[in-house]
C-alpha cells in the first residue's frame, strides 16, 4: 500500500487542529472555572444544573414573600403593644374613677382622659403599612379600615387576612375585626349585670339587656324602675364542665339581716341553687361563681348570660366615658358601673393580647422558615456547582495534557514537513 506525502501532510494538520481546538476549550473552562458551557458539552449535568438554579429561584422568592411577612407582623405586633399599652392606661383610669370621694366633675375629667386614649386607640386601628394598606385591613382596603362615625366605631375592612400565596403562606396582614371586635364579653365564660336578659333582634340571641328601648330606663326583674341597690362582680368559673352556655338570673328577697336569694335556669325555667343571702358570700350554681356586694334590697335581679365573642375595644371605651359623663350616679351604680367597665377592657386586652402572641409565634415561625430556605437554597447552589463547576485540579491536568499533545502535535508537523522529495534532494 502506498502512502502519499501529501495524506501524510493532512493527517498532520488535522491532529494539530483537534489538539488547538481541545487545549482552547479547556483554557476556557480554567478561565470561566465552568465544566459545562453548552448544554451539548453535558446535557445531562446541564439538566441537572437547570433544575437546581429552578430550585434556587422559587427559594429566592419564598424569602422575598418572608421578608415581606415579616414586616407586616412585626409592625403589628409592635401595633398591638402599643393598644395594650393604651387599653392598660384606661384600666388605670377606671380604677382611679372607683375612688368614692371623687365628684362628677372629677370624673368627667377622666372621661376626657379616656376620650384622648380612644384617639390614639383608632390612630392604632388604622394605622398603614408603609406599602398603601392598612396593618389591620383584613383581606386588605383602600380605605382606613376602621371607621368613626355617630354610633360609634365600626370596622369597614373584611375579615379574615391576605396571605403571599406561595407553599408556605406567609401572612401580610392581620384580621382587624378579630383583633378589635371578638373579645369574649364577661369573664370569657358568662358575663353578670344588674339587669334583666332580652333578645337581639338581629341574631336571636339573648343578650343583657342595659337600658327598656320604650322608656329610656334601666330594667330591673323585666320591669322599669329603680337600679339594683347592690353590684354584682364579673364572677369566675369553678367547673367548666358544669357550665351550660344558659342564660340564669339571680333575685334577692327579704331584708336584712334574713335575706335569700334564688338562682334560676331561666332558659328551662328551673331553680338551680337558693339559700340565705349575705352580701359578699359567693353563690354558685353549674360551674359558675359570683359575688353581690353592697346593700341589696328585696326585689334586686341580677343577669347572667352565656359570653359571646362579640365584645368591641370601641363600644367598651365609649361605654366607660358615657358612665363617667353620667351625673348624679348613687355609689352603688357609679361601683357597678366601674366593675362592668373594667371587667370588659380586661377582656378586650386578654384578646389583643392574644392576637399578638398569635404575632408573635408567626415571626418565630418565619425565623424557623428564614433558616430552612436558606439551607436549601445552600444545597441547591452546591448541587448546581456539583452538576456545572470544574474541578480546578483535574482542570489543569487536563490542560498541561492538551498542551503537552499540542506541542508534540507540533513537532510532528514540523517532522512531516521535511518529508518531501525536495526535502530529500536538498539533504
Amino acid at each position: 500500500m502506498r502512502l502519499a506525502t501529501a495524506n501524510l501532510f493532512d493527517a498532520s494538520i488535522a491532529n494539530l487542529q483537534r489538539r488547538q481546538t481541545a487545549m482552547q476549550t479547556q483554557q476556557e473552562q480554567l478561565t470561566s472555572g465552568k465544566r459545562i458551557a453548552l448544554a451539548s458539552d453535558d446535557p445531562t449535568g446541564a439538566a441537572r444544573a437547570e433544575r437546581a438554579l429552578a430550585s434556587i429561584g422559587r427559594v429566592e422568592a419564598n424569602q422575598r414573600a418572608l421578608e415581606a411577612s415579616r414586616n407586616s407582623m412585626t409592625l403589628g405586633e409592635s401595633a398591638l403593644g402599643d393598644a395594650n399599652e393604651l387599653l392598660q392606661q384606661a384600666r388605670e383610669t377606671m380604677v382611679s374613677a372607683g375612688n368614692a370621694s371623687y365628684s362628677d366633675a372629677e370624673r368627667q375629667g377622666l372621661a376626657t382622659k379616656l376620650k384622648g386614649i380612644r384617639d390614639q386607640l383608632l390612630a392604632i386601628a388604622n394605622r398603614p403599612d408603609g406599602s398603601g394598606g392598612y396593618i389591620f385591613s383584613g383581606q386588605g382596603a383602600s380605605t382606613p379600615p376602621f371607621l368613626d362615625q355617630a354610633g360609634g366605631v365600626s370596622y369597614i375592612g373584611v375579615p379574615g387576612n391576605i396571605q403571599t400565596g406561595n407553599l408556605d403562606n406567609f401572612q401580610l396582614t392581620i384580621d382587624g375585626r378579630a383583633s378589635w371586635e371578638q373579645a369574649g364579653s364577661g369573664n370569657g365564660s358568662f358575663e353578670t349585670a344588674p339587669r334583666t336578659l332580652t333578645t337581639d333582634p338581629t341574631t336571636g340571641k339573648s343578650v343583657v339587656q342595659l337600658i327598656d328601648p320604650a322608656t329610656g330606663g334601666p330594667l330591673v326583674n323585666g320591669i322599669t324602675g329603680n337600679v339594683a341597690s347592690g353590684w354584682i362582680d364579673s364572677g369566675r368559673t369553678i367547673d367548666p364542665k358544669l357550665l351550660t352556655g344558659h342564660n340564669y338570673r339571680v333575685d334577692i328577697a327579704g331584708a336584712t339581716p334574713s335575706q335569700t336569694y334564688t338562682l334560676t335556669d331561666t332558659d328551662l325555667g328551673s331553680v338551680v341553687s337558693s339559700g340565705s343571702f349575705k352580701p359578699g358570700q359567693a353563690i354558685t350554681g353549674d360551674g359558675m361563681a359570683f359575688t353581690v356586694s353592697g346593700t341589696p334590697v328585696d326585689g334586686d335581679a341580677f343577669a347572667i348570660a352565656g359570653s359571646r365573642n362579640g365584645l368591641k375595644v370601641f363600644d367598651v371605651i365609649d361605654k366607660a366615658i358615657a358612665d363617667l359623663n353620667t351625673t348624679q350616679r348613687t355609689p352603688t351604680q357609679v361601683t357597678q358601673a366601674n366593675t362592668a367597665s373594667i371587667r370588659d377592657i380586661d377582656a378586650v386586652m386578654g384578646n389583643m393580647q392574644s392576637m399578638r402572641s398569635q404575632v408573635g409565634e408567626r415571626l418565630n415561625n418565619l425565623d424557623g422558615t428564614e433558616s430552612r430556605l436558606a439551607a436549601l437554597k445552600q444545597y441547591s447552589a452546591e448541587e448546581k456547582s456539583a452538576a456545572e463547576d470544574l474541578d480546578m485540579v483535574q482542570g489543569i491536568s487536563d490542560f498541561q495534557n492538551q498542551q503537552t499533545g499540542y506541542e508534540t502535535a507540533l513537532k510532528t508537523y514540523a517532522m512531516v514537513q521535511r518529508m518531501t522529495l525536495f526535502q530529500y534532494i536538498q539533504g
